[in-house]
């Protein structure tokens, strides 16, 4: 009886750190996750685009700039862009470049995400996730935010909400 007893209290100990682990996204605590990248230079790149031509850095040039990292195969990705391109249909930027980033994904298959949502700006193809480890980012979506300077401003890493969205966007000039 007692290993009975012994084997429920593990089962239920377990799905305890489970559901946690679940509810927390993996974190153990509220903090966000520091990244070493904030404050340094950012790489640039020039990438295919989804829509053809070229999607360039746009930090480059001087503007502020929001990196959306997604791919279709994402299940978090797709919760996230519907709520991202409502918010910028409401609240539309002109001083901070939105670009998205497709990683690691099938051409046809981007393509058709991002169709599928509406996405209003531009979506770089990036098939091996270059720009991805040059941020050195594990797993998306991610959101990097880089200001003017070229500078790394923020990484929010996993979905973002349109509210922290919007605050990262304002904090580097939008």
């Amino acid at each position: 009886m007692m290993f009975v007893s012994l084997g429920i209290g593990t089962t239920i100990a377990v799905a305890l750190i489970v559901v946690v682990s679940l509810l927390t996204g993996g974190r153990s605590s509220s903090a966000p996750p520091s990244n070493a990248l904030i404050g340094t230079e950012a790489s640039t790149f020039s990438l295919p685009g989804l829509s053809g031509g070229a999607v360039t850095a746009p930090y480059a040039k001087g503007h502020p700039t929001a990196l959306v990292f997604m791919a279709s195969y994402c299940a978090p990705c797709r919760a996230e862009l519907p709520h991202l391109v409502s918010y910028l249909h409401a609240h539309p930027t002109s001083s901070v470049r939105v670009i998205g980033v497709d990683s690691s994904d099938q051409r046809a298959a981007a393509r058709a995400f991002v169709r599928h949502d509406g996405v209003p700006f531009p979506v770089a193809y990036d098939l091996n996730s270059t720009v991805a480890s040059s941020f050195q980012l594990q797993a998306i979506p991610d959101t990097v935010f880089i200001d003017a300077k070229g500078r790394v401003a923020n990484i929010v890493i996993g979905k973002i909400t349109p509210a922290q969205f919007a605050h990262d966007l304002a904090a580097i000039g939008g």
